[in-house]
């Protein structure tokens, strides 16, 4: 690791470490170096050719269409207009139609050990019954179903009925609270809630239906709320709103056809979580998302016909729509699904299911791999075939240098690419993300954009910004993928996003991710944080990624969260969360003396609090804001002030770490805590 010097007054921590494709990787590969002058030279062919790997009933007759966000105009963006198609019968009915109706589209596993699986033929059958249970149900084209449970099958069936009939779903994570569920359900004015008595939670029967009882209460939209019978439990219920999934969808006809939707048509809105402002419906349309998934997971992940896929987040995520609902089924791949937690009942549990299934593509979260490492140390248990593995995936946010290199090691004995993938549920696919028989690979960073995608690194100008530099990231042209609006509120799509940068570029328009990034020598660019989450000390504008990289990279630190918090000298400081590893004593001058080595003096933390967990999205994404509010008002309550609320946190995967971190500070300066 070096220090260099840039013309801003920043440090920046810098991995030379490379891995260059194999031979033997690049021979096999789907997509070839080539690709990137393909869609250099004219961008929107090359997505028409991706969308030609789907079945169309209508060929379009536009290929892209795009209003600019000038002059205070709300940006639109329209692909394959005139084309029409039915996004489930790309996912399952064409499969069996080629005669591959008997090979394995799903292989479930429950928590508690059950297991089914599930073939392509199957599939269609539950999918078909799902789609006329739904009309039944009075479910039109464009209704809107919320849908509120754990990993199951009947989680994707019910989605992809959806899509087969035209109704729009909406995902809701199964351990979100009632509040949550019933602003998605009043925000999108469904018509159907789709959730299970109960679901399996870490060894135990947890009871649902009473939190989506509450979250149903006298709402005029919601005709009924459909339940499915996971742990059998006793529940509440509502005479003529509940109805019993066995009652209305396994007797159902298996005979249904699909129609055709256009290119435009809604397919789902995801909502995005933050601890500021209500989440913001995101609006995905059927082809031009259909067409940028499939494309993206058959490249960026190598995808052949005797793959077996885990992508292990929870189905509610957009890593899981895209990853593990349509990318993976529209390219006919066999997927492995699990519905419980790593640990449960014990640490080996995701070691065990790989060896079970033969999985070969591995993609989970950064988060997960860090608690791997703080769980196994050098080595993993022994005992566990992992040989079936050929292709190692991250995502959730940028990974630390020394997870990746530990993932390689470990996971990928020290020989699998890893697919480190930047996107966002905005996005709708992988925007930065290397190409496994391509990418020569650099622990930490995504690499560079994917074939048909123009990021960009740049100042408050717009102007990009030189090698070495921080700046914004921004997508400088559409792309298939993206969002369409904000559901019920396009005047927030175009703040959000587009307002920063309206007028720049070729598209009178750049979108902004939201995150700092900066781009090395070789075009590689390094994702530095969410742009709020960048701390200013004396001057010095410090990534908390790249500071936590440092930490982390100690023996004794299992994971680390860091934040800008106020200070009357240098105008922020750091505060460091750390997670201890349980290899060795966590020391404070031996994390700072790290730092300072890896980075430089100005980034060492001014205060070390040991906690339990940290705050985080359902992406895995560590909620740095939330850890400087909750520093913040553990000052407050220690002058006397009244804290400033922190905000909605009940789209966090674990909003216990709020209370357990508060705990923590109000501990801090004994001797129980590090300075």
């Amino acid at each position: 690791m070096d220090l260099i010097e840039t013309a801003l007054p920043e440090a920046r921590l810098i991995e030379d470490r490379v891995y260059p494709p194999s031979p033997e990787f690049l021979a096999q590969a789907n997509v070839a170096g080539d690709a990137y002058a393909r869609a250099d030279a004219d961008p929107i062919a090359f997505w028409e050719d991706a969308a030609r790997r789907l079945d169309w009933v209508t060929p379009w007759h536009t290929a892209m269409q795009w209003q600019p966000p000038t002059d205070g105009a709300i940006p639109a963006a329209r692909w394959f207009d005139g084309g029409t198609l039915n996004v489930a019968y790309n996912c399952v009915d064409r499969h069996v139609a080629a005669g591959r109706g008997g090979k394995v589209a799903l292989h479930f596993e429950g928590e508690p050990g059950d297991r089914t699986t599930v073939t392509y033929a199957d599939l269609q059958r539950r999918v078909a019954q799902a789609a006329n249970a739904l009309t039944s149900l009075g479910i039109a084209p464009g209704d809107r179903v919320v849908v509120y449970l754990p990993v199951l099958i009947e989680t994707i069936v019910i989605a992809l009925a959806c899509a087969r009939i035209g109704a729009v779903h909406s995902l809701v994570f199964g351990g979100f609270s009632a509040e949550a569920v019933r602003f998605r359900l009043t925000d999108t004015g469904a018509k159907l809630l789709v959730t299970s008595d109960g679901q399996y939670r870490r060894g135990s029967a947890v009871e649902v239906k009473s939190a989506a009882d509450v979250a149903a209460h006298d709402l005029p939209a919601l005709e009924h709320v459909l339940v499915v019978r996971r742990t059998g439990q006793d529940v509440p219920w509502t005479n003529g709103r509940d109805v019993w999934w066995h009652d209305v969808v396994d007797t159902a006809s298996p005979e249904h056809t699909a129609q055709p939707f256009a290119a435009e048509h809604p397919l789902f809105i995801i909502y995005t979580s933050g601890t500021t402002g209500k989440p913001k419906g995101l609006v995905h349309t059927s082809g031009g998302y259909l067409a940028h998934a499939s494309w993206a997971h058959w490249a960026h992940f190598d995808a052949k016909p005797n793959d077996v896929h885990w992508c292990t987040a929870d189905l509610a995520w957009v890593t899981a729509h895209t990853y593990e609902i349509y990318g993976p089924l529209s390219n006919g791949l066999t997927q492995v699904i699990y519905e419980g937690t790593p640990d449960s009942p014990h640490r080996e549990r995701h070691l065990e299911i790989i060896e079970r299934y033969g999985v070969t593509v591995y993609y989970t979260a950064p988060t997960l791999i860090r608690t791997f490492m703080t769980w196994f140390g050098e080595h993993l248990p022994s005992g566990h075939d992992l040989s079936s593995i050929r292709l190692l995936g991250t995502v959730g946010e940028a990974i630390n240098p020394e997870a990746w290199v530990w993932f390689r090691r470990t996971f990928g004995r020290d020989e699998l690419p890893i697919i480190d993938t930047w996107w966002q549920s905005e996005t709708g696919a992988a925007m930065i993300v290397p190409l496994p028989g391509v990418t020569t690979l650099k622990p930490g960073s995504a690499s560079v954009a994917l074939p048909g995608i123009d990021v960009a690194v740049v100042d408050e100008n717009g102007a990009e910004v030189r090698a070495g530099q921080s700046g914004t990231l921004v997508v400088r042209r559409p792309w298939p993928g993206m969002a369409r609006t904000v559901w019920g509120n396009p005047q927030r799509y175009r703040d959000s996003y587009w307002s920063t940068y309206a007028g720049h570029g070729e598209f009178g328009g750049y979108y902004v991710a939201g995150d700092g990034a900066t781009r090395d020598e070789d075009g590689h660019i390094w994702i530095l944080g969410r742009l709020d989450d960048v701390v200013n000390v004396s001057g010095h504008r410090l990534s908390t990624i790249e500071i936590e990289s440092a930490l982390v990279a100690d023996p004794s630190v299992g994971e680390a969260g860091t934040a800008g918090v106020a200070d009357p000298l240098t105008g922020q400081a750091v505060v460091a969360f750390v997670i201890p590893s349980g290899n060795g004593e966590v020391t404070a001058s031996a994390l700072r003396d790290r730092v300072a080595r890896e980075i430089g003096p100005v980034a060492k933390p001014r205060h070390i609090v040991l906690v339990p967990d940290l705050p985080k999205t359902r992406s895995g994404k560590i909620m740095r804001r939330l850890l400087a509010q909750l520093w913040e008002a553990e000052q407050d309550r220690r002058a006397g002030r009244t804290p400033q609320p922190l905000g909605d946190i009940t789209s966090l995967q674990n909003p216990d770490a709020v209370a357990a971190i508060a705990t923590a500070l109000t501990r801090f300066g004994t001797s129980q805590e590090t300075h």
